[in-house]
């Protein structure tokens, strides 16, 4: 007997589970019963399940029966004209959709060509069996299945245009590619995902090639001449927001230029950019820890308090000030209330970003590559039509990653610009004979390598380079976001030690690897400084080894445990003292054995 599950839950048996599952997706396709229902028999189990609950992943297939699809022609034509609707199509039994468990008794052809007796069910298109990401990418059947991951992460990652609307928002962060571009090489999902209108990249010219080991380790090398005309150019934005808060005993929050006299005010410099109502303008360039908003707060825990003698304000300064190692041009600035009708400023900063060595840059085939050296445009190689590559790729990131489809796409873009088209390279529907019957008759090589000649030497390059067009795209991983380094800075009030972090102005941490380089280096004192950022003293009794007591009162140092006053100064970590202090919060009162350092 099968038993039969409902959403999880049994509900009874029957003698022909197959049967039962085969009625039940009969009455399906007729009507009868809901299309948002599935099941399936499981005969090793000998078990059916029928799923009609809710958040279940489905997707729709048109269903074939005797080795032929349900879908005519016929249909097609009337979904042109607008005669049939896809609603149609799933209420008729055309196209149904199945879940993950359905779907385990099913055989999906691929292709129409692929049609036997035996399936079940037939792919609407062969781009469908990859998601909406993996679509977007160009030829992905070329390459290996994790360059497409990697691809597909990559697209969401690109610096593009975002939004249209993009002035009217105030976004905390956003990144926008000053000239971007459609691809000339293109899947047809970009125009049903609004891709074509919302581009993340650029057609560049790209030569596969080395270049003086400038480009080793997926280093790219980019023509200088090709980044002033505004390769990879964008803008950062980022908005900052305050708002004019009240306090309770009738006081609240200021927005205007500070008076010198109130507490933490800085030096006059900080607020030299701000307007006589203590707001910056637009368009007023500004710096790190500049203020655009100048901003007074009631001090802290006093309640209602007086001015004192001394004419010091009893107000503090709470002034919005631009993130340290970041600045710009202020984009626009927004006086608006709050939903509880306080007085709330939004300053956004906009801050143009010109590739540098250290930036991130992708084609669409997971081949991510970092620019690793500038070359000015006479330096570059050149064809011998005088062509001269946008940026230098190392032939070495092929064979191990095994990207052709980005091969493909630099042929196809070459051929697509010879023309003047756009190049089909959905999946699985590419046609590389086109592109050679393009490149042929444009009068260059089927395979898209040119003769290259040396900029630096003006020989020629014996062997014969891949050059043509490719889309690459600008990731938002700046090295002018990510890049830090500090000589002093604050430190954190429990462990002593440097804050973590860049937006903190935190150090770097030196960590287990670094201190084995500087053990194998034989550098003990330099290792000894490097773990001393929180070097402190501490008191010992050298008869018990206990943490001694400080009494600045009576001024004398003693041992809390045998009243002796032999007392020594002991250096160490601050990060030990805390050690410490949690044993004896666990009551383990630890003995420190002391030895002259010799």
């Amino acid at each position: 007997m099968s038993e039969i599950y409902l959403n999880g839950e049994y509900v009874g048996t029957t003698k022909e589970g197959r049967e039962l599952v085969k009625s039940l997706i009969a009455k399906r396709r007729q009507g009868v019963l809901p299309w948002t229902m599935n099941s399936s028999y499981y005969e090793e189990k000998d078990e059916v399940q029928i799923n009609t609950d809710g958040g279940r992943v489905r997707r729709p297939l048109i269903v074939v029966e005797n080795g032929a699809s349900k879908l005519t022609e016929a249909m097609i034509a009337q979904l042109r004209e607008g005669k049939l609707t896809w609603q149609n199509l799933v209420e008729k039994g055309v196209v149904e959709y199945l879940d993950a468990e359905e779907e385990e008794m099913a055989l999906v052809a691929f292709k129409p060509e692929e049609l036997t007796k035996k399936h079940t069910h037939i792919e609407i298109d062969p781009m469908m069996i990859v998601g909406v990401g993996a679509s977007l990418l160009v030829y992905p059947e070329k390459n290996r299945g994790d360059r497409s991951n990697y691809g597909s992460r990559m697209v969401t990652q690109a610096v593009g245009m975002y939004l249209h609307n993009h002035n009217l928002r105030d976004d905390t962060t956003a990144q926008m590619l000053v000239y971007p571009q459609e691809p000339l090489v293109q899947s047809e999902t970009i125009h049903a995902a609004g891709v074509d209108i919302h581009p993340a990249g650029q057609n560049i010219i790209i030569a596969v090639m080395p270049f003086y080991g400038y480009n080793i380790e997926d280093a790219i090398v980019i023509n200088k001449a090709s980044i002033e005309r505004g390769l990879g150019r964008s803008y950062s934005f980022r908005t900052y927001v305050t708002e004019a808060n009240r306090y309770w005993g009738g006081q609240e929050d200021e927005i205007g230029f500070p008076d010198p006299s109130v507490r933490g005010f800085k030096s006059e410099k900080e607020y030299n950019k701000l307007d006589s109502d203590g707001i910056v303008s637009p368009e007023t360039n500004v710096e790190g820890n500049d203020v655009v908003v100048g901003k007074t707060s009631p001090l802290r825990f006093l309640g209602v308090v007086k001015e004192t003698r001394l004419g010091i304000k009893n107000r503090r300064d709470n002034s919005l000030v631009v993130n340290a190692g970041e600045g710009g041009v202020v984009d626009k600035v927004i006086m608006t209330e709050s939903k509880e009708g306080n007085r709330l400023i939004k300053v956004t900063v906009r801050e143009l970003k010109i590739p540098e060595v250290g930036d991130k840059f992708a084609s669409r085939h997971g081949q991510k590559g970092v620019l690793g050296i500038i070359v000015p445009e006479e330096d570059m190689p050149f064809t011998a039509d005088g062509i001269t590559p946008d940026i230098i790729f190392n032939a070495h990131a092929i064979p191990s990653r095994m990207t052709i489809g980005h091969l493909l796409e630099i042929i196809g873009g070459k051929a697509g610009a010879l023309a003047g088209e756009k190049i089909n390279g959905t999946a699985f529907k590419g046609n590389e004979e086109y592109i050679v019957k393009l490149l042929k008759a444009a009068g260059f090589r089927d395979d898209g390598k040119e003769t290259v000649y040396n900029g630096i030497t003006g020989e020629k390059v014996e062997a014969s380079i891949l050059i043509g067009m490719i889309y690459y795209q600008r990731l938002y991983h700046l090295v002018s976001q990510k890049m830090h380094a500090r000589s002093k800075g604050p430190v954190a009030l429990l462990t002593k030690q440097p804050t973590e972090g860049r937006s903190k102005e935190g150090g770097l941490r030196f960590g287990e690897m670094e201190k084995d380089t500087l053990v194998a280096h034989g550098a003990a004192i330099t290792l000894r400084e490097r773990f001393s950022s929180d070097k402190t003293t501490i008191p010992f009794c050298e008869t018990c080894g206990v943490t001694a007591v400080v009494d600045k009162i009576k001024n004398k140092t003693y041992c809390p445990l045998c009243k002796g006053s032999k007392i020594k100064n002991v250096d160490m970590s601050y990060a030990f003292k805390l050690l410490l202090d949690e044993m004896k919060s666990m009551m383990i009162y630890p003995q420190v054995v002391m030895e002259e350092e010799e």
